[in-house]
This record gives structure tokens, sequence and C-alpha cells, in this order.
């Protein structure tokens, strides 16, 4: 399949040199070409404003320029016609026979079908999830998931060599409280009597049990025990929860990075010592966001070290040690990006909740400090999810254990509404994730919508067997309006593919799955294959459109992530 907007582009540039070349033109720099889907169906398939845009710098009037574009237009087999309508649009219909024949390309391309090379010979990173192991996923961090999980199956569609990371915090405070949370459960199962405070500890049920596992794996033999041996535990028990989780909604990470090893490798202080070489280090007490009482504790201690992020458009300067001597999660984080880059990916995708922002810019400028290539990496901030039933909100939090887990909701629900849902809105948008919606048997679910054409396909084609057609040569030019209108849509998924990872908008794919299953719905239910006041030969090209129609469908539920069912 051929990028239709990309195709139609190439003919405009081409007519505009040749039409320059014969005078009819006058000679200019001309932007880029934007070639899009027509306002309106009567208008044509696709649509042009290049002669309004070059108004200005050619002089002349915007419908002279059209025309002159469309006299130099060269042939294309795809193109029935071009035609120019005031101020200056122009206007391409695509060939009928042309787009019948599609179906015979779509069947040819199979489970490729859409693939683009914008990204051919290039290597990317996604860095996704990334949730420390201080408890099950739950429906917040599992947006990030779904999200840099698609991205990486479009960019692979795209053309690009793509690996899958997860970096988790392992070094950081929230692990020893876990590891300290985890400890007091484990006393509290012997029936010893302490408490676990509400402030920073963790009181969700999964350490309840993992500490009764304990007990009945070790009895009283940890009791006198230090954190970390129960930090090591929690971390690895639940570590591998959550990667049991992904792998129910089909996610798999070529790599696990663990921050700790930044700390083994010195990579810490060769940020430091780079940034001092450079520059970009002073020393001041930490007095940002401290109360007076704080401030006064400070007083006679040991200067906190500061970046000078403010040299690097960023708002102030952030701290990268501590006055303890402690770094900061930023200074890590640099060392993380720092290695990412020197791996030699051509693009590194980082997928960050909304409260990532001001720390991902920090990064950046500390790169843009070192000398590093930021602009191979890219960042898609993602809103909030609100987990909604009833009407109203149902609060999370993985500290008080008040959170609906992911592996509860897909049991609930099933991985594929999981996966639709949490990726059918833009990033920058909030998220409500309606269980109620989730859940529903009817077209009211968009993922029972869309999942219900591809079964309506494979049930034609069964039936369609059992009565032994044969649909291998078929005369597509049978095809009617509704078929025609159908591989219209179909055959936009390129251009969705390749805008999707362009702009790293994978709820784009979504969007486009909904639509295609709402031009196809009507359809089925007027075109059908098999009766007696069908003809063969129009039956047989009915019956090729629908094969065609099912391995659409399979493949955009496939770079979903969701499954293509045959019943349902």
């Amino acid at each position: 399949m051929i990028v239709l907007p990309a195709a139609h582009a190439r003919l405009v540039e081409e007519a505009l040199a040749a039409a320059t070349a014969a005078a009819a033109l006058p000679s200019c720099e001309w932007p880029a070409v934007e070639i899009r889907p027509a306002a309106r169906p009567e208008l044509g398939d696709y649509a042009s404003a290049i002669a309004l845009q070059l108004a200005r710098p050619m002089r002349r009037k915007p419908l002279d320029i059209a025309r002159a574009i469309a006299d130099h237009l060269p042939p294309a087999t795809f193109l029935a016609s071009v035609e120019v309508a005031p101020p200056g649009f122009l206007n391409f219909r695509l060939d009928e026979a042309w787009l019948c024949g599609q179906v015979e390309e779509i069947l040819r391309e199979g489970d490729a079908l859409g693939s683009v090379g914008t990204g051919a010979g290039q290597r990317a990173l996604v860095e996704f999830v990334s949730a420390n192991p201080t408890g099950p996923l739950h429906i917040g961090r599992s947006r990030g998931a779904i999200v840099g999980d698609t991205l990486a199956r479009l960019l692979h569609a795209a053309g690009y060599e793509v690996e899958r990371e997860y970096y988790f915090n392992n070094a950081g405070r929230q692990m020893q409280m876990l590891g300290e949370s985890l400890r007091l459960r484990y006393l509290q199962a012997l029936g010893r009597q302490v408490d676990l405070p509400d402030e920073d500890f963790y009181h969700g049920d999964y350490l309840v049990q993992m500490a009764r596992d304990l007990v009945a794996r070790h009895g009283d033999a940890l009791a006198k025990d230090r954190r970390i041996r129960f930090q090591q535990y929690a971390e690895t028990q639940i570590f591998e929860e959550i990667r049991r989780t992904l792998e129910r909604i089909d996610i798999r990470h070529d790599r696990f990075f663990n921050e700790h090893s930044l700390y083994e490798n010195g990579a810490l202080e060769h940020v430091l010592g780079d940034l001092q070489a450079r520059g970009q280090l002073y020393e001041a007490a930490e007095w940002e966001g401290a109360s007076e009482d704080e401030q006064e504790r400070a007083r006679g201690r040991a200067p906190a070290t500061w970046f000078r992020a403010s040299n690097f458009g960023v708002d102030k300067d952030h701290v990268l040690l501590r006055s303890d001597g402690t770094p900061t999660y930023t200074l890590p984080d640099v060392a993380y990006h720092r290695d990412k880059l020197a791996r030699g990916y051509d693009l590194a995708v980082n997928i960050f909740g909304a409260d990532h922002y001001v720390q991902h810019q920090v990064v950046r400028a500390a790169l843009d400090a070192l000398g590093e290539d930021s602009s191979r990496l890219r960042v898609v901030i993602l809103q909030f999810v609100r987990l909604m039933q009833g009407g109203m909100e149902r609060k999370m939090s993985t500290r008080r254990g008040d959170y609906e887990t992911l592996d509860d909701l897909i049991d609930e629900t099933g991985p594929d509404a999981v996966r639709y849902l949490l990726l059918a809105r833009s990033a920058d948008a909030r998220l409500d994730f309606d269980l109620d919606l989730a859940v529903a048997q009817n077209n009211d679910n968009p993922v029972y919508y869309i999942q219900n054409a591809h079964v309506r396909c494979a049930g034609i084609l069964r039936r369609a067997d059992a009565a032994g057609m044969d649909d291998s040569g078929a005369d597509l030019s049978l095809l009617g309006a509704a078929e025609r209108h159908f591989l219209r849509k179909a055959l936009e998924l390129p251009a969705v593919i390749e805008q999707a990872t362009l702009e790293l908008e994978a709820h784009r794919l979504a969007f486009y799955a909904h639509e295609l299953a709402t031009i196809f719905h009507p359809l089925y239910e007027n075109v059908r294959v098999l009766g007696e006041d069908v003809p063969p030969e129009l039956a047989a090209a009915r019956l090729r459109f629908y094969r065609a129609a099912q391995l659409v469908f399979r493949r955009v539920l496939a770079l979903t992530g969701m499954n293509a069912p045959e019943t349902m």
C-alpha cells in the first residue's frame, strides 16, 4: 500500500517543478506540500491548499497557480482526476478501478499491511512503564505501558529496529520504606505487637500475603534480620509479578535497566565531573522548598551541589547532590539518559506521567550541558487516569493499598478492553477509564464494536468455505460504492502509521480502528455474499473483499496489541 498523501504530494512537487521550468509559474521556494482528506466526499478524496500558500511569494492569484499545477500534473495510476476549486484548492479523485484493485494489494501485503519505510535503517528505543517495584501495577501506571508498547509496534511498522526498555529505581527511599513495611508485616504475621505507621509506609494487602509466605517458609528465623533482607525479597517478588502482569496484556521488554548499576559503574561521578569541568555546577545551601524550621536546622551543614539548569532554558537551577552527599532523583536520571544516547539509538522515546514534566526538562538541559545530542530524545507526557464506576471516581494509592490492580482489571474486563480504553485518548488529555463500559458486551463498547467487525468477516469466510466458494480471480470491478468507501478508509492505514510515529501519537491508531468499524458494520448489513439473489460473479468479488477486510482488521488489532477473535 502506498502512502496516498505522500504520493499526491510528490505529484504536486513534480508539477510545480515542471510549471516553473515551463515559465508557467515564477520560480520561488515553496513550503512542504500538505495533502489532506477532502472535507466533503463530493469534493473528491484528497485536497491541497498549496496554491493559497504560494500566492504571496509568486505574486499570482491562487486560482491561477492551482490551474498551472493541475495542467502540469504527471499521470499516476491511482489518480483519476484533479479539479481546481475556488479560491485555489486542488481536489484529487482516486481512480475507481485502481481502488478496487487494492483488494489484491491488501491480500498480498498480508500481516505487514500498511508498513512504511520512514524509519528504515534506524534504531529506536522505547522506555515505558518504569514503575518502581513497590507494589502491583495499578491502572494509573498502566496507561504508559499501553501507549509505550503501541508506539513500539507502530515504530516497527514504520521500519525502525525497535527495543523496549524498563528502567526501575531500586536505590531510593521508596524501596527502603517498602523493605521496612514488609519487615513489620512479617513481625505482625509472627504475632508480634508492632504497628505500621501511616506516613511513608506501604499498607497494601500484597505485603500482608508476602509476610505470611515468609512465615510459612522460614518461621521466625528472620525476626532479627535487617530491613535490606526484606527489601530485596519484596523487590524480587513484586518485580516478577509486574512482569507476569505485563505479559497478560502482551507486553514484553527487551531490557530491564537497574538504576543501582549507575551507582556501581561510576556513571554518577562521571556526570558530576563532566558538568563540573564545563562550569555547570556550583555549591549553595539547599533552601529550595524548605520550611523556616528546616532552614534553621540546615545551618552549618555542607552545601548542596546545584546544576545551572537555568542556563539551558529551565525556570530554575536544580540540586543534583543534597547537602548530606546523597543524589537527588535527577542525577541518576541524567546518567541513565546519557547511557541511552551512548548506545547509538537514532530515536529514544520516553513515556512519562504528567508529574515528570519538569524532570524531563532538567534531564534534557543536563544532556545539552554535557554536549550530548538531546534531539534524539523524544518525550511523551501522559495525563493521569481516573478509574470510574457508576459515574463515580475510585481513588487509587499504592501506599494506602487502595487501588485497582491491573491484574484485577484484566480479570474483570479482559486484556483487550484494558489496552484499547487506555489508548483511546490523546496523551495530553486526562483519561477516564469507564469500568462499566469496559465490561459491556454491546456496540457501546468500542472494543466489542471493533472486534466484532473481524468476527463478522471470519463468519462470512467460514460459511463461504463450507459452501465451496472460490474467490480467486474475482472481478473486483463489480464492487459497489459501500465496499469502495471502506477501501478508501483502509488505504489510510499507512498514513496513520506514518503520522502516529512522526508525532508519537499512538491514540491515532485507536481512533482509526473505530472509524474503520463504523464504516464496516452498515456495509455488512447490506452487502451479502451468500444468497440465491447474489450472482456468482458478484458473490466472488464480495467474498474477496471480505477476505481483505478481515486482514485489515487483523492488522489494526495487532498494532493495538488486541486479539482478533473469529467468534464472540
